[in-house]
């Protein structure tokens, strides 16, 4: 079991990775699953997007991709890139913490290795309950 954090982008870096992954651990256990290997990977506005059209060939800047690695029932395995350039843009637009949004996007993925997904309005509204009731377990 191990939770990583790998940084692309010079300018950033977790202020506190034992503490997320406490959290991401707790976040998990509540639906169910324990981690493998989860690496989040940092990195710029381009490199994400580079990834987005090399791998998914969708040519448009997003906040997360998240590629499933392992086929455990119980247990998750996956690379989770971060794009720190749109979480501070999103953040500005939502007039939020920047840490905030971070930790958002960052349970987001999690939620959907977990089988949360959000294609549709309904789906969509689950998991910023989802969402919300994870942020709720960061203290």
């Amino acid at each position: 079991m191990a939770i990583d954090f790998f940084y692309q982008k010079e300018d950033f870096q977790l202020t506190n990775e034992e503490w997320t992954r406490t959290w991401i651990e707790k976040v998990l256990n509540v639906h169910g699953y324990k981690s493998g290997t989860l690496q989040y990977i940092f990195l710029s506005d381009d490199d994400l997007l580079e990834i987005n059209r090399s791998y998914l060939e969708h040519d448009y800047y997003t906040d997360i991709i998240t590629f499933p690695l392992g086929d455990k029932e119980d247990t998750l395995d996956s690379d989770i890139y971060i794009s720190v350039d749109r979480v501070r843009d999103n953040a500005q637009n939502y007039a939020c913490e920047f840490k905030d949004e971070l930790d958002r996007v960052m349970i987001h993925g999690i939620l959907h290795l977990c089988g949360w997904k959000d294609k549709t309005e309904e789906e969509e509204r689950t998991m910023r309950q989802k969402e919300d009731e994870a942020l709720s377990m960061r203290s």
